[in-house]
């Protein structure tokens, strides 16, 4: 029986953050979600992320659905990400990013 894990991607729509001092980075969000994302116990980074179509995909596993769903809730809800961001549900088989059932995120999950 072959196992087949669910992914979740957490797609954060890329902006420019306004006024960002020079040699900073003009994405910071990128950073914030990273460092929360490693903070976490309930789910973990599954692969690096990437920018794809103006947005920024981070890719979360190791948990049932329900709490990595959580996690990319408390990710979108995080101060100075921009509105916008989901989530799709898929697994470590989908052979390109976007691909399986996307999810709004409201950013009031309960994060572990």
């Amino acid at each position: 029986m072959i196992l087949i894990d669910i992914v979740v991607e957490i797609h954060v729509p890329v902006t420019e953050a306004p006024g960002a001092p020079e040699g900073s980075s003009p994405f910071p969000c990128i950073d914030q979600v990273e460092d929360f994302l490693a903070e976490q116990e309930a789910a973990e980074a599954y692969d690096d992320g990437e920018e794809c179509d103006g947005v920024y995909v981070f890719f979360i596993a190791g948990a049932t659905e329900e709490v990595l769903l959580d996690v990319a809730s408390g990710t979108a809800g995080l101060p100075g990400i921009p509105g916008g961001a989901f989530a799709m549900v898929t697994n470590d088989e989908a052979e390109e990013v976007g691909l399986g059932r996307r999810v709004e995120l409201q950013g009031f999950g309960v994060v572990a």
